[in-house]
């Protein structure tokens, strides 16, 4: 390369300089990697699956693949799976889930089709300890649980998550999945490099991540995941995989990812073009990320000093990476080799080819017949370069891309359910005019007696409902694992630090008037009464608190109540009042309450 350039060495040794800079920092995280080691389940565990784990899965339109995803995640033993769908694709989802484990299979609904939302209405229905989100086509190995509980020894940990591959959607993997595979390959070795240097990671994959369930309750939490706003007025309903990775770094949680074979999920991406657009939704969630990450909440930086790194990295990659092809472009079109220009350009491409073989080998000894889309990838790295500044100018278009039906905003989706309902109110009575019109007095006189007598039966049904709420099928108490009592008692020393710790900041803010907290953040609007979301969790929190206080007295009738020396704040790092949902635990076991 030297003998290429030595018409124009002084114009190509800050090229030169940006070329070693890149390869020493892919060393760098190659030696991580290599000295990357996951962390072990242990013989005795402090949570185990049939106890503590919910599986949450949001979707829409689930097909066949997810027959196959649901079996793996019972072979893992999970306490429950809950689908949640909008309203109207019900029938076929519990169509589906019936044909899986009607049992342990629980087909929830929320008016129309928004992932965030759909999860909020899953964190609400669930009672166990951990919350595992899962896309509806991802597939587990038999041991992905066990591995992913292992983490939550550590009791600052606040989420986990996995490493991935590609499942095929047809027999043979397009260019497109083996593009897809080649950057997970690449996204594998960053995970583990950054977690093994500091313990961060850019985002925890929302494929398959576990969080704790107290964390996800709060309801600042769900409040802040549903008003999620780009600039104050641009909706967000992807990138929720971004938000709680943040969420857990700037509240003071711990991460973890688990690259390893028992803990790898296989997943489909799109076997066509469509991957493309993916691919851009993906880049545009990472710019609005990382820029909240690292210039308005800023906590990465000292927790996480190595990831603010990366993501710096991230920002000044495409200008790094074309770079180098454009100056060979505008000096040979100058004429300004000693060389002849097809040299030139072949020596480029070939030397550009060894590198990025050299990057992928990981892949390539799983699978060497992808060597052959070596090219593509060169190409399509490219071309990521330039998709990457074209979404930094476009952060505004927050809609999903791959999904149709599902980029409402809250304004849109209010409008439509009250239109649906007039629409609904209007039929009805045009219909029973119509009815009541066509009648003599006596079938007016039994039409209303039969009316009275469905609307005693609808009071009955909903009496037996609300009994069978209050006196709802446990599972049996699940046996003590040593160390539990230790693990609360450490747990309640944190909670009190960072509480103490809390109380002090705040004091140091309000003396500062600074504004850098969750509860400040411009893109949080003021709370509307009227706002659809509202009213919709403001529903749902009547009929579960209901649900939630039945299943507390009746705990407490068999347990001996709930009283006891402490409670330990399950809210985590910003306090409060810990939901009747989630018990905390004991040192002497028992029952605990119980896409895209």
């Amino acid at each position: 390369m030297l003998y290429l350039t030595k018409d124009l060495f002084p114009v190509f040794v800050p090229l030169g300089i940006i070329g070693f800079y890149r390869y020493l920092w892919f060393v760098i995280k190659l030696l991580a990697y290599f000295f990357y080691r996951p962390m072990e389940p242990k013989e005795n565990p402090t949570y185990r699956a049939e106890y503590d784990v919910t599986i949450i899965v949001p979707t829409i339109d689930a097909g066949e693949e997810f027959k196959e995803a649901a079996h793996s995640w019972l072979v893992n033993n999970p306490k429950e799976i809950i689908i949640i769908t909008e309203t109207k694709m019900k029938d076929a989802l519990q169509e589906l889930a019936n044909s899986v484990d009607p049992t342990r299979i629980r087909v929830l609904t929320v008016p129309k089709a928004n992932k965030r939302l759909q999860m909020v209405e899953g964190i609400r229905n669930t009672t166990s300890e951990i919350i595992v989100f899962a896309d509806d086509d991802a597939i587990w190995g038999p041991h992905t649980l066990e591995y992913i509980l292992a983490c939550f020894e550590d009791p600052n940990m606040g989420g986990v998550g996995t490493s991935q591959t590609v499942k095929s959607v047809g027999r043979y993997q397009t260019v497109w999945e083996v593009l897809a595979g080649f950057r997970l390959t690449i996204r594998n070795i960053e995970i583990a490099a950054s977690t093994h240097i500091d313990g961060g990671v850019c985002c925890l994959s929302g494929r398959t991540a576990a969080y704790r369930t107290c964390i996800l309750q709060d309801p600042q939490f769900q409040y802040n995941f549903t008003h999620d706003f780009w600039l104050g007025k641009y909706p967000l309903n992807s990138g929720d995989d971004k938000f709680l990775t943040r969420w857990m770094v700037y509240h003071g949680w711990n991460t973890y990812i688990q690259v390893c074979k028992e803990a790898e999920l296989l997943s489909t991406f799109k076997n066509n073009w469509r991957f493309v657009k993916q691919v851009l939704r993906w880049t545009r969630n990472t710019w609005r990320s990382d820029f909240r990450s690292l210039f308005t909440e800023r906590k990465i930086w000292s927790r996480h000093p190595y990831v603010a790194f990366t993501m710096i990295d991230k920002i000044f990659n495409p200008i790094t990476l074309l770079s180098g092809p454009i100056s060979v472009i505008v000096m040979a079109a100058k004429g300004e080799f000693h060389l002849p220009l097809w040299d030139i350009i072949i020596s480029y491409i070939v030397w550009l080819m060894l590198t990025r073989i050299v990057k992928l080998l990981p892949h390539l000894f799983k699978r060497p017949q992808d060597i052959i889309w070596v090219p593509a990838f060169l190409l399509f790295g490219y071309y990521f370069a330039i998709m990457k500044i074209y979404a930094l100018f476009t952060l505004h278009e927050v809609g999903w891309g791959t999904r149709a039906g599902i980029d409402q905003t809250p304004a849109e989706v209010a409008a439509d359910k009250e239109k649906q309902r007039l629409d609904t109110e209007q039929l009805e009575q045009d219909r029973e005019k119509a009815a009541y019109e066509g009648r003599d007095e006596a079938t007016r006189a039994a039409v209303a007696a039969a009316t009275a007598a469905a609307a005693a039966t609808a009071y009955e049904q909903q009496q037996q409902q609300q009994q069978r709420m209050e006196h709802p099928t446990m599972l049996p108490p699940r046996p003590d694992s040593p160390g539990s009592s230790e693990l609360i008692r450490h747990f309640s020393r944190q909670q009190e630090q960072q509480r103490q710790t809390a109380a002090a900041r705040a004091t140091r803010l309000a003396a500062t008037t600074t504004h850098a907290d969750y509860d400040d953040d411009e893109d949080v609007y003021e709370y509307n009464q009227d706002d659809e979301l509202a009213q919709y969790f403001a529903q749902a929190d009547a009929t579960l608190s209901n649900l939630n206080l039945a299943q507390q007295q009746h705990q407490n009738v068999i347990y001996g109540g709930a009283g006891g020396a402490s409670t330990i704040d399950l809210y985590g790092r910003s306090g409060g009042v810990p939901p009747p949902s989630t018990s905390p635990r004991s040192g002497g076991g028992g029952e605990r309450g119980g896409y895209y």
